[in-house]
């Protein structure tokens, strides 16, 4: 059994493979170790590039496009390793960027995930929007990291290079342990894409498992190369998986009230949306509830399944207060003027 499995997801992607691969596969030779491409039903020359240009890396084809969560767990059921690497294939890996993350993992077995430091590739001084150093929650499900509080972005000057447990680790760069992920379920297919790795990082948290950030691994992501922000379907995957997140992991006596909160909130920003003539965003919010109540009875078995687990809610890790009101009445555009201090790992 390999040690660590490196697997990047890829759709048609070859432009990214082209520009992006070479790092992942300069600085990730160590024993043990194995980059493998998953190649999500690709219908350009992705495949036939990679045979040539990369014979050393492994290919994972798949009949056709599954998304991000399912393309991701049908992969790696073919894959046997004790730590997984999901790798976006729009980041750029640095040297040693394998080893903290490894030694994190190794350290200490209640760690089941870790991430590292995101910068964006663009402006290599800023965090990136998908990650940054460490996502949180708050207490209606609304994401945010240290380093990037909704669109604000942070310059890095090294105020978050300390190690601490957080709520999520970006998929964009995920070190998690193998048996953990197929164990907990994987991520969840119905999301297809968006916010499942903060579901799955929730799951494993609601098992008794930490997730740590590594500022000392370093990697630069692109973003947005598969949906940018604004599009309508980015607006819907994010609006109605973040209803799914709750539904499925929050305890029954808080589900109601936290449920009803995030709507009232939801139909605000639809509100916006209208405001600024986005019709087509304003209209993703609509259907994003519409298809959350249409999803309501097939989550309603798997809340009976997890109960035992759903019922470890006092998470250190996720903010006991509100980020959309910190942010848009109370000016806190960065994560240390919430002046909130979770545990340092």
């Amino acid at each position: 059994m390999l040690k660590l499995a490196v697997v990047i997801l890829n759709w048609n992607g070859r432009a990214f493979l082209e520009r992006y691969l070479p790092s992942v596969i300069r600085y990730s030779k160590r024993n043990g170790v194995k980059v493998f491409v998953a190649d999500n039903g690709s219908d350009d020359d992705s495949v036939a590039y990679l045979k040539i240009a990369f014979p050393e890396a492994g290919i994972i084809q798949l009949d056709r496009n599954y998304g991000f969560a399912e393309g991701y767990n049908r992969a790696l059921t073919q894959l046997e390793a004790e730590y997984f690497v999901l790798l976006n294939s729009d980041v750029e890996v640095t040297e040693g960027w394998l080893d903290p993350l490894i030694d994190a993992l190794d350290a200490n077995p209640l760690i089941a995930a870790c991430v590292p430091k995101i910068l964006s590739d663009e402006r290599r001084d800023l965090f990136e929007y998908a990650g940054a150093a460490g996502g949180f929650i708050d207490k209606y499900g609304y994401p945010f990291c240290q380093g990037r509080i909704f669109d604000s972005l942070e310059t890095d000057y090294g105020q978050y290079d300390k190690s601490r447990e957080i709520f999520w680790a970006s998929g964009a760069c995920m070190a998690v342990r193998g048996p953990l992920y197929k164990l907990a379920g994987g991520l969840d297919a119905e999301f297809f894409a968006h916010m499942e790795e903060i579901d799955l990082c929730w799951r494993l948290k609601n098992r008794g498992y930490q997730i740590v950030y590594v500022p000392e691994s370093l990697v630069y992501h692109l973003g947005g190369g598969t949906l940018p922000q604004g599009n309508p379907k980015k607006t819907f995957l994010n609006f109605r998986n973040n209803l799914f997140l709750l539904y499925k992991n929050l305890p029954e006596e808080s589900l109601n009230g936290i449920l009803f909160i995030r709507m009232f909130l939801d139909g605000i920003s639809s509100l916006r949306f209208l405001f600024k003539l986005s019709g087509r965003e304003f209209y993703a919010v609509f259907k994003a509830h519409m298809a959350f109540y249409n999803g309501f009875s097939r989550y309603k078995q798997f809340r009976k399944s997890e109960r035992k687990f759903i019922s470890r809610y006092n998470h250190k890790e996720m903010y006991p207060d509100s980020i959309v009101k910190k942010y848009f009445l109370n000016k806190k555009y960065t994560f240390q003027s919430l002046n909130w201090k979770p545990t340092v790992h």
